[in-house]
């Protein structure tokens, strides 16, 4: 197990001589073996080493305990050890996370912010010299590989989703992921070494511990002993096309977009001559293009990009609104994307609301509270690109029962005064309005005992009237 992980450090140049490395230790048995195989490359490879724990606020004594083996053990091996704390329960409430979701961030959050707290140090030991970036080695292994591309294809997911844990992002590696949970605990058995074990591991309140305890035991039992690793096999092909894919897309606009003049104009016109192109190709300029041009893929789903594609093969007028300010016009042989910076249209109209989606799978009795300016909506209903704006002739709602009204029978009725109802902001889907913001939502796309994927759409800023 120790050669195979040793070469696959080497391929991906994990591990290298004068890197400063910080091994993200739970106490675990994964992390654990992390950190008894960093201690042993150390004797071959020069590096600096660092422990972090992670302590979330969560479980009481247990977490109490993980975190006092794990000050122990690397005080043992002679490992430098800090212990953060947070608030995983505080994270999960404020940004609308789940437990699993929120631990996750805030594990990375702190890492990241130790990780710059040692780049600091050594910049100011070096007189502020050029530092490489210090690495976070995370105990992630094969069957965690396994889970994520099975959770991301039971979900839904592109060929990024599908290509699994990257044993390579930013600053952080994973030298565990080439050998599975068994190899691990054989190591560790074979060592003596102890661990702790986390018992919400074991619950099957979680979506992936249901896929780890139950799904893929019963397929590597009914069909195939070695499902986990074709799994694993699989996603690395799938994460090779994509990668092979993505550079295509990168090539084609460079080829024909000068990127370098997006930020001084604000704005990128994608010539039509790339529906010539197969669709898969499409689908990833696009991703690139508006990737690029916004600073950030981060909002983008991918019923943005089958929009935007839309929009593409459409007539010449057809328009719609993106994430992170993005505007998207079809011109003749074009189609144009405009970035907006903060203050447009200052002193002229109104500044829209901010409108931030998050957009996510339905879980069982999940409850939505009741708040102004946060709602929640049937996702698959939705047919074309969301925007945010004022009122337009032709713009209706869907009543209860399924009658429609017009936006302009229904402020008459509500009693807006005329002077205010073109300052009146729509979320809308076309013509068809899911929310007269700050009055009321689209009877059409309430969640229903068949929606499946919800839309949590929340109102930020901008100038608007409503109660």
């Amino acid at each position: 197990m120790i050669n195979k992980i040793e070469k696959f450090v080497k391929a991906y140049k994990m591990v290298e001589p004068g890197d400063r490395i910080i091994a993200a230790v739970s106490g675990g048995a994964d992390s654990v073996c992390l950190l008894l195989i960093l201690e042993h490359l150390g004797k071959e490879i020069p590096f600096s080493l660092r422990a972090v724990h992670v302590h979330h606020g969560l479980r009481g004594e247990e977490a109490d305990r993980d975190a006092e083996f794990t000050r122990r053990l690397c005080e043992d091996m002679g490992i430098p050890i800090k212990i953060l704390y947070g608030n995983v329960r505080e994270l999960a409430a404020k940004e609308g996370y789940s437990q699993e979701e929120a631990g996750r961030l805030l594990r990375y959050q702190l890492l990241e912010q130790e990780a710059e707290l040692w780049e600091q140090e050594d910049t100011g030991k070096n007189g502020g010299g050029e530092i490489a970036p210090v690495k976070i080695a995370a105990a992630h292994h094969g069957d965690d590989n396994t889970e994520t591309i099975l959770y991301h294809l039971f979900r839904g997911t592109g060929l990024l989703g599908l290509g699994g844990i990257r044993p390579v992002r930013g600053r952080i590696v994973r030298p565990l992921l080439c050998v599975g949970r068994e190899d691990i605990l054989a190591y560790l058995k074979e060592r003596g070494q102890t661990f702790c074990l986390d018992s919400t591991n074991e619950s099957d309140m979680y979506t992936r511990n249901r896929i780890r305890n139950e799904i893929l035991p019963l397929i590597c039992r009914e069909v195939n002993a070695r499902a986990g690793e074709h799994v694993r096999q699989a996603g690395e092909r799938i994460r090779q096309a994509d990668d092979f894919i993505r550079a295509m897309a990168r090539k084609w606009l460079e080829q024909r977009l000068d990127t370098e003049e997006w930020d001084k104009d604000r704005v990128c016109r994608i010539p039509d001559d790339l529906l010539e192109e197969p669709e898969i190709l499409q689908t990833y300029v696009l991703q690139c293009a508006l990737g690029k041009f916004a600073g950030s893929g981060k909002d983008v789903t991918a019923r943005h990009i089958e929009n935007l594609r839309d929009l593409l093969m459409g007539p010449v007028g057809r328009r719609g609104s993106l994430p992170g300010g993005i505007r998207a016009e079809r011109e003749y042989r074009f189609l144009r994307l405009t970035r907006f910076p903060e203050n447009a249209g200052a002193g002229e109209e109104k500044k829209a609301p901010e409108a931030v989606f998050t957009v996510f799978p339905r879980e069982k009795n999940c409850e939505f509270p009741k708040n102004q300016y946060t709602k929640w909506f049937d996702y698959d209903k939705i047919k074309h690109i969301l925007s945010v704006r004022t009122r337009r002739t032709g713009d209706y709602i869907t009543l209860a029962g399924g009658g429609k009204k017009s936006v302009k029978a229904y402020m008459i009725d509500e009693k807006i005064p005329a002077s205010q109802r073109d300052s009146v902001f729509l979320l809308a889907d076309e013509n068809h309005i899911l929310w007269i913001i700050g009055y009321r939502i689209s009877e059409y796309y309430k969640i229903g005992p068949q929606t499946k994927t919800i839309l949590e759409v929340q109102i930020n800023g901008g100038e608007y009237h409503g109660r």
